[in-house]
């Protein structure tokens, strides 16, 4: 019997950055599913500084492969959600921005949220903002922060390494390990 736990981690487990996607368009449920998952995620003061651009049209794809440095992928995912900061400038007491972090958190929602419903993404940090803004008739006040592929999976990619925990964690004080 499968319990939430054992759910969650096979999902966590699951998500693979995905570049290979089949010529299917993502079902409308299962995008409002991504969408909300994104919405209901915490953010700095609950501000909810963020905005997503859908993009599904089929020009705009491919203009969109140029504004992602000539990544061909992108074109072939049936959606791209532009990750938008309404409030780009807001900086949280530490001292960092929250437009980034914040929006960090709502596409690994998304991600998680596609990856349950067996679609798969991509984060997409090369690109050229100023591109995209035209693209989408984005407003020069908003900060775009990250791109995201959205589709079904053409491709299973292998399983992923990872640092084994003790080598990135520490207790109580600093103590880094050699890696």
């Amino acid at each position: 019997m499968c319990n939430a736990k054992d759910d969650f981690f096979s999902v966590l487990r699951k998500r693979r950055s995905i570049r290979k996607y089949k010529d299917v368009p993502v079902q409308q449920t299962d995008l409002i599913t991504v969408l909300e998952s994104a919405r209901i995620a915490p953010s700095a003061r609950n501000k909810q500084d963020w905005h997503f651009v859908v993009v599904q049209d089929k020009k705009k794809l491919q203009h969109m492969v140029e504004a992602a440095a000539g990544q061909s992928f992108v074109g072939q995912a049936p959606a791209v959600i532009v990750c938008c900061s309404t409030d780009p400038e807001y900086k949280m007491r530490c001292g960092q921005r929250s437009a980034p972090i914040d929006l960090a958190i709502a596409i690994d929602h998304m991600t998680l949220a596609a990856a349950a419903l067996g679609l798969g993404t991509c984060w997409i940090g090369s690109f050229y903002p100023d591109m995209v803004r035209s693209i989408c008739s984005i407003p020069v006040t908003v900060e775009i922060v990250e791109l995201l592929t959205l589709g079904y999976p053409a491709e299973k990619p292998r399983p992923f390494s990872r640092l084994p925990l003790n080598s990135i964690v520490s207790y109580d004080s600093w103590m880094c390990n050699d890696r």
